[in-house]
């Protein structure tokens, strides 16, 4: 069974940092990218950050230079540091992981991230 358990939300003041962490069972997880996505409330999920198997990373414009994105293949964990928050980046962060060529792709359950002005 496939799981990506994401952890580290919690609600922070604007300006502050969060890390999230997602860890991953029951998939090689060193052949997957993953990513990050949120979606905030009444709006749709969006993708905000990727490394690939193979440590290509990617941002979406909003999170560059304040996010940053990593993995450890060895605890099948990735992480999500946050700085600099603005309550903009208030939404529910989801763990996504998929395999290049694949069509099957797995998400976590989520962990909600609050940043008050």
């Amino acid at each position: 069974q496939v799981r990506l358990v994401e952890s580290g939300g919690g609600l922070v003041q604007a300006g502050g940092s969060l890390r999230l962490s997602c860890v991953a069972s029951g998939i090689t997880f060193n052949r997957y990218n993953i990513g990050w996505a949120r979606q905030a409330p009444g709006q749709e999920r969006e993708l905000i950050a990727t490394i690939t198997r193979g440590g290509i990373i990617w941002y979406e414009d909003s999170v560059k230079d304040r996010f940053t994105i990593s993995r450890d293949d060895a605890k099948n964990t990735v992480h999500l540091q946050m700085n600099n928050l603005k309550p903009e980046d208030t939404a529910i962060y989801y763990c996504h992981g998929d395999m290049t060529g694949l069509p099957h792709d797995y998400w976590g359950q989520g962990t909600q991230v609050t940043v008050s002005s």
